[in-house]
């Protein structure tokens, strides 16, 4: 709420906005407190500062510390915020009931509020009028400045006096003392005419009076002591009388100020709001001149709330304004990301950022009531607040919103509450044109760079782009993989609300703009300064929804971000999700790589059944070029072999070799290890041997070896194949090859398998590699053998495998489960685990892990059983599985 004098102040807009007078609308004032406490440490901090012995008015060289800005999105609350600092600072009773109380006594400051907005029609001489109507309020005149001041209406406004000037302004109804001030003018105009005993009243005859004075200062006459101490007064009385002049004058008033005695000093606050309206980055004019005050007055504290960060720490304004650089500003040499920063005494540049899902609330809630309750339930202030992102503007137009559906007799629902194209022209108000036209550009863009924006922008000069970048409704995250982005709540209006502006883009530029993005997206993976995985799967998320989106009929350098993206297995998830599933339509070739992909990620969190059904609705549109034609039919055929469709895999594998493209080799390797598991492993390692590093060809060979009882042998050439992975820098291969490592050396070695284990476990942080994960789980399996409680975790992998579609694993995991109970030599255990690996591959696939088994426990094959092509003959398989369960064994005993 705001409280002006102690009374709940209404919002009339919303009083105005229904019929229904039980409606009760109170202007809503939320938080801050942060931003409350950046200024009472600031101000504290000034106070002691101007109150040390040091302290000089008239050093014109040490750097500046008076000024706090505080800055942000249009529609944020600055304004709001500027007005509670000045009633907090005028009165106990206009400080809200959150903010704390300072610890200065506020009798000793003086507050003046100014607003720099067009519509007020503030110009600086209304500033320094403004600010010395406050000083008024002292009842005693400010002799220095009062004679430049009395000088310069002379000049400026020649026979009109100053009261009808301020009554006709409306001055005189805002400051209480403004009737004071023509007063003390002329008391200081007479006191200097009695000190040097000029005759009559001299009303009339300031320019006698002011040559006469500077006279005597450049004389050092004794009678003009009390004034003789200001150095620079003489100077400024000569000068030409102008706007020039009068801003310099400000370091009379601050002056003046300093010569009032320890019990009369005060402190003024001056609030300078809606400062980015007092020009542009090219006309300073307005600017320079404020700068002079604050600059000037260094015993008077600043609060500037505005759009825009002030630049005056930026040594290139050199020439614009007469103070720049750090040095100068150090506070304001730097500004604080984020949206709840708040300063402290050396941080002198806040950004007033949006509210916290609780602050949303609480101003829903309060806004506007009925019979003291919110009017907004709950479950729409919790809509309204998700989709506000903490935008003040937002919730105020969500009420205005509110008020207008409940006029029409409907109850307002969450879906009423979308974009706002009031958004839009709140946002672009103050924006040059290149500034829009980088800024519409941009919010294509999830996250963006300065030379990223300005090539979607299809512009030859960054300057466009880095004056964006310094508008609040821009986030910077300097971790980020470009380090800019819109507002979110910005960024959606901008997409999707109406735009009525007048330089609004029609269908045809928002595609151009796609097609300028599209290219520069596949720039910067091409040609960028960054050439690693995470560029990759920047530009992918954001060229997807750019193809998907704008129906882009070329893919052009998607394509080849398609396939280095499914090269490394890694998976991480793509933007745009595919379209719902249920009502899913592929009409473009877009749509249809977005949902291969999209299928292709999500398949280590879906049913591989799922993945099928997705990839042949894509295979079926028959909408991707045929170069791309052949994901979707590989990566079927590897999700039917997960799901024990081992036929139907093997064909698709086929299909993809006999059509020679980039994954044929791929393709090869699937068919190898079709061999392996229908038992054929002479034809299996003949196939390895040709597939190169393309085919992965060592893990294919370590997925051969292990079965055949050599798990050393297994090792070394996955290693081999981890290697081959970390030159060739995929990192999903080398997680692959390190899992299987430490699960073929988790049989003969448990405690080098325990350290190849955390390798594998550190290779597969950040990975999102399901299957992989749960080789590792098995691999501690078999590490753990003849331990208690490894029944209990194959029961929670055999879920897990259910839950996932990896029916495929399942005899691996039974395998790990039947060396545990041949090492304990439970045959009761074993003949389970026999009895479901017989049923688990009765199709003849995987069928020799049943023989495996029967080596373990050196058990007799069945007389009716057909056995696989070993590489050396049962016997020595056999000879060789065994060893391990008995190696184990006495290892166990050894342990006790």
């Amino acid at each position: 709420m705001i409280f002006l004098g102690g009374v709940v102040a209404r919002d009339l807009r919303m009083l105005f906005g229904a019929n229904d007078r039980t409606v009760a609308a109170e202007e809503a004032f939320t938080n801050r407190q942060a931003q409350w406490q950046a200024v009472v440490a600031a101000l504290t901090e000034h106070l002691q500062r101007v109150a040390a012995p040091g302290f000089d008015v008239e050093d014109l060289a040490s750097p500046r510390h008076n000024i706090l800005v505080a800055h942000g999105v249009g529609g944020i609350g600055k304004s709001t915020f500027s007005r509670k600092i000045e009633a907090s600072l005028t009165s106990p009773t206009g400080r809200p009931a959150q903010w704390a109380a300072p610890a200065w006594p506020i009798e000793r400051l003086l507050p003046v509020r100014i607003d720099l907005a067009r519509a007020t029609g503030v110009d600086f001489e209304r500033v320094m009028l403004s600010i010395r109507l406050a000083v008024a309020a002292l009842g005693r005149p400010m002799p220095a400045f009062d004679l430049a001041l009395r000088r310069h209406w002379e000049r400026a406004h020649p026979g009109e006096p100053l009261e009808e000037y301020l009554r006709r302004g409306g001055m005189l109804s805002r400051f209480s003392n403004a009737v004071n001030l023509p007063g003390q003018l002329q008391s200081a105009l007479a006191d200097v005419a009695q000190a040097l005993a000029l005759p009559g009243t001299v009303g009339g005859a300031v320019g006698q009076l002011t040559t006469a004075l500077v006279g005597a200062l450049r004389e050092r006459r004794q009678t003009v002591r009390a004034l003789a101490g200001c150095a620079r007064l003489a100077d400024i009385l000569e000068a030409e009388p102008d706007l020039e002049t009068l801003s310099f004058a400000a370091h009379l008033l601050a002056w003046d100020l300093a010569q009032l005695s320890a019990a009369q000093r005060i402190t003024p606050v001056v609030l300078f709001d809606s400062f980015e309206e007092v020009g542009d980055r090219t006309h300073r004019d307005f600017e320079r001149l404020l700068q002079r005050i604050v600059w000037l007055m260094p015993n008077a504290f600043f609060v500037i709330t505005g759009r825009t960060r002030l630049q005056w720490a930026e040594d290139g304004l050199q020439g614009q304004l007469d103070w720049t650089g750090p040095t100068a500003w150090p506070g304001l040499a730097g500004h604080v990301p984020g949206a709840r920063a708040h300063g402290g005494p050396e941080v002198r540049q806040i950004l007033v950022g949006d509210f916290s899902p609780e602050d949303c609330d609480d101003h829903l809630a309060r806004r506007l009531a009925h019979n003291g309750q919110p009017l907004i339930g709950p479950d729409l202030r919790r809509a309204i607040t998700e989709r506000s992102h903490g935008l003040p503007l937002y919730l105020d137009l969500a009420v205005m919103r509110f008020l207008e559906i409940r006029r029409s007799g409907r109850v307002p629902q969450p879906d009423d509450f979308g974009d706002f194209p009031a958004l839009i022209s709140r946002t672009l108000s103050d924006l040059t044109s290149d500034e829009r036209h980088v800024l519409r550009s941009v919010s294509l863009l999830d996250a963006f760079s300065v030379p990223l924006a300005t090539q979607v922008a299809g512009l030859t000069r960054d300057a466009a782009a880095l004056r964006l970048t310094e508008r609040p409704f821009i986030r910077e995250d300097l971790t980020g993989l470009w380090p800019f982005h819109l507002h979110q709540v910005v960024r959606s209006a901008i997409r999707n609300a109406t735009d009525q502006t007048d330089d609004r883009w029609s269908e045809q530029d928002w595609h151009r703009a796609a097609l300028r993005a599209q290219d520069a997206l596949g720039q910067e993976w091409a040609h960028g300064p960054r050439r690693d995985r995470a560029v990759l799967i920047g530009v992918l998320r954001q060229g997807l929804r750019l193809a998907r989106d704008f129906n882009l009929a070329e893919l052009g350098w998607l394509a080849e971000a398609a396939f280095s993206y499914v090269g490394d297995s890694v998976w991480e998830p793509l933007a745009p999700p595919a379209h719902g599933h249920e009502s899913a339509v592929l009409s473009t070739p877009a749509d249809a790589l977005v949902e291969t992909l999209s299928a292709l990620a999500r398949r280590q969190r879906e049913h591989r059944a799922r993945t099928v059904e997705r990839l042949t609705a894509v295979i079926d549109s028959g909408l991707l070029p045929a170069e791309l034609q052949e994901m979707p039919v590989y990566y079927r055929a590897k999700a039917l072999r997960d799901i024990g469709r081992t036929e139907d895999s093997r064909r698709g594998y086929q299909q993809v070799v006999d059509g020679g493209g980039r994954l044929a080799q791929a393709a090869r390797r699937g068919l190898a290890q079709a061999a392996r598991l229908a038992g054929d492993f002479p034809t299996a390692l003949a196939a390895a041997q040709t597939l190169g590093w393309e085919g992965r060809h060592q893990r294919v060979l370590g997925d051969l070896y292990w079965i055949q009882g050599e798990p050393q042998r297994a090792a070394e050439t996955y290693l081999a194949g981890r290697l081959e992975a970390e030159q060739h820098a995929k990192a999903g291969e080398a997680a692959h090859n390190q899992a299987l490592r430490a699960l073929a050396l988790a049989f003969v070695d448990p405690r080098q398998a325990d350290d190849e284990l955390d390798l594998a476990e550190q290779l597969l942080a950040g990975l999102d590699l399901r299957a992989t994960t749960i080789n590792a789980a098995i691999a501690s399996l078999i590490r753990d053998a003849g331990s208690p409680a490894i029944e209990d975790r194959a029961r929670t992998l055999r879920t897990e495998l259910d839950v996932a579609g990896l029916t495929s694993m399942t005899p691996t995991l039974e395998v790990a489960v039947a060396f545990h109970q041949a090492v304990l030599d439970d045959h009761e255990a074993l003949n389970a685990t026999i009895a479901r690996l017989r049923q688990q591959t009765s199709d003849g696939t995987y069928a020799y892990y049943t023989d495996i088994a029967h080596f373990m426990a050196d058990l007799p094959l069945p007389p009716d059983h057909t056995p696989p092509r070993w590489l050396d003959g049962e016997g020595a398989t056999r000879a060789r599985w065994r060893a391990m369960v008995t190696a184990r064994r006495g290892l166990l005993r050894t342990a006790r």
